[in-house]
């Protein structure tokens, strides 16, 4: 996980749009997080896989699905990009509330977040989005540890916070808060064929 060196301090949406390098970045309150290298084969699997079980479950539903890059601003004020200091590509994300999205992604937090360690996001993923994902509203989020073979889910509680997350592991069927009637088997989603 790299951040920039730049000779600003922090940058905006309006900044991130003109970010022509051709590599992948996530701004979060204002500091680029670099997303190279890309995630490996295991990665990508456990990310293939658990979204096409939720795309399958939504279907007929009025809920959407999105893999990664799929880049979702967060802010308090999204009235000029400028405002905008926070934009993530989580590996999943799900919404209900269809007003958030737009062509360039989403303004607002989904109800649901996915993020699959790897390496170079795993701080990341575990401390900085945690804090971020619970700062904006995302009503449920789950990190997999497709290493470990678990899965850790976090559900806002009615203070607006993450109590400590619950551990799923192989053989273990999880249920997101978000939708009850959904059930995941930890080891289908996070079987790896090397």
């Amino acid at each position: 996980m790299a951040t920039a060196q730049a000779k600003r301090d922090t940058y905006n949406y309006a900044q991130y749009l003109d970010w022509n390098n051709g590599e992948q970045w996530e701004f979060i309150e204002g500091v680029p997080y670099d997303m190279s290298p890309a995630p490996g084969r295991r990665h990508q699997k456990t990310v293939m896989t658990l979204s096409s079980t939720i795309f399958n479950f939504l279907k007929g539903k009025k809920c959407e699905v999105y893999p990664a890059p799929f880049d979702v601003r967060l802010a308090e004020d999204y009235s000029q990009n400028e405002l905008i200091d926070t934009v993530v590509q989580p590996d999943i994300s799900v919404f209900c509330d269809l007003s958030k999205l737009d062509e360039k992604g989403a303004k607002g937090a989904p109800d649901w977040v996915i993020e699959v360690l790897s390496e170079s996001t795993k701080d990341k993923d575990i401390n900085t989005k945690l804090l971020l994902y619970q700062k904006y509203g995302v009503k449920e989020y789950w990190i997999i540890d497709p290493e470990k073979l678990l899965i850790y889910t976090y559900t806002l509680d009615k203070t607006g916070k993450y109590p400590e997350g619950v551990v799923f592991q192989k053989e273990q069927v999880v249920t997101p808060s978000v939708f009850p009637e959904l059930n995941i088997n930890v080891s289908s989603v996070l079987a790896y064929q090397g």
